[in-house]
């Protein structure tokens, strides 16, 4: 399935360390640049400014911060890759809450590094249990009417 979508950006200026072998690296500072790509669920007119704000609150929270005296960071290994997971499943409720669908996340620690979770395989599917539960609906509401 194809999707029209948005991308929308984020800024987060924090540091980490990481564990290497056991051993903790030294603290250091990232801008990091979190990209959304999603969808809107219902047509209409959108009001970004909300659901931006939802977000950004999120971000926020980690802004100015060292994450690994931060929840979850503070138990499991800030990596590039724990962070985006961890930021994918909180920024998702936050967009499925304000009927947003997130297709992909994108993670830079710096703007060489990359890490890039695709949502869009999931999606497909749950949008094909949405289309299937929706024509099982409307046949039976035909069936129903067709009794009376």
């Amino acid at each position: 399935m194809r999707y029209q979508q948005y991308k929308f950006k984020f800024y987060l200026n924090a540091r980490h360390a990481i564990y290497i072998n056991g051993r903790l690296g030294d603290v250091h500072p990232h801008t990091w640049e979190i990209i959304l790509h999603v969808t809107k669920l219902k047509s209409g007119f959108i009001r970004f400014g909300e659901v931006e704000k939802q977000i950004e609150d999120f971000v926020d929270s980690y802004q100015s911060k060292t994450l690994n005296d931060v929840e979850p960071f503070d138990k499991i290994n800030p990596t590039l890759e724990n962070c985006a997971r961890y930021f994918k499943d909180r920024i998702q409720v936050i967009l499925n809450a304000n009927g947003w669908v997130l297709l992909m996340l994108e993670i830079s620690e710096t703007p060489a590094r990359t890490y890039v979770l695709n949502l869009m395989d999931e999606q497909d599917s749950y949008a094909d249990q949405n289309i299937s539960t929706l024509t099982d609906m409307i046949l039976d509401e035909i069936n129903n009417g067709v009794e009376d």
